[in-house]
């Protein structure tokens, strides 16, 4: 499973009032991952993966935030009255975890293990502090399959690209409010390994050959990983 849930900053035509003028946050790292929806379907080919893509910006609902979670509403979507945000979670919001959920129970019941890779994209720089890695891979070291993968993906990474600054659990915590971490609650350790991986918009917004390089050398790095750990999965 790849999923990325700040693919867009589409506003549906029923909010876009709430938006007006805010076309310059909407461009920013608040209102998308840029470049994580392209990695995400590159990823998906690779891998030969189930695809799931979140549809609209994540300031009028985060779908990597639980719903009733804070951060899952902006400035904007807190506009809404009570009843027009549960009637918006529950078409934007609440679907898409669901599938996601719903899709590694059937596979589980298939007798199979998942490997979900979730694309997100940062900042290069966060109320003035300036994030020091080029590529993140965000787990939870308590689950030993996620801890496996990890290792042999970043060891598949620095292999091919020793000059990228590497770093696991940054900018985040691998186990932080996530899809991942939702997921977890559905599957167990020994059947599901949920990986985010985090690429510094420096890369994503940069020289156009480079992040197609870097997109092609996660894709490839990603299948050499999970194929390399044999009947792990």
């Amino acid at each position: 499973l790849v999923s990325c849930e700040h693919a867009t900053n589409h506003v549906p035509a029923a909010y876009r009032p709430l938006f007006r003028g805010a076309g310059a946050v909407l461009a920013s790292h608040r209102g998308y991952d840029h470049g994580a929806a392209t990695l995400a379907k590159h990823m998906a080919r690779a891998l030969h993966a189930e695809l799931l893509m979140g549809r609209a910006t994540r300031l009028l609902a985060d779908l990597n935030r639980h719903a009733h979670a804070l951060a899952a509403l902006s400035e904007f979507s807190k506009q809404l009255t009570a009843d027009e945000q549960r009637r918006m979670l529950a078409r934007w919001h609440t679907p898409y975890r669901a599938h996601a959920a719903a899709w590694v129970t059937r596979a589980l019941a298939d007798g199979a293990r998942v490997v979900h890779v979730s694309c997100h994209s940062f900042t290069p720089r966060l109320d003035g502090e300036i994030r020091h890695a080029d590529v993140g891979l965000l787990y939870d070291p308590q689950r030993p399959l996620e801890v496996a993968l990890v290792r042999a993906w970043r060891a598949a990474i620095a292999d091919r690209c020793p000059e990228l600054r590497l770093r696991r659990n940054y900018p985040y915590r691998g186990v932080a409010d996530g899809l991942t971490q939702y997921l977890r609650k559905h599957a167990p350790a020994g059947g599901y390994a949920g990986i985010e991986i985090e690429i510094n918009q420096r890369i994503t917004r940069g020289p156009r050959s480079r992040w197609q390089q870097m997109r092609a050398m996660l894709c490839e790095t990603a299948a050499i990983a999970i194929g390399g750990m044999g009947g792990t999965f």
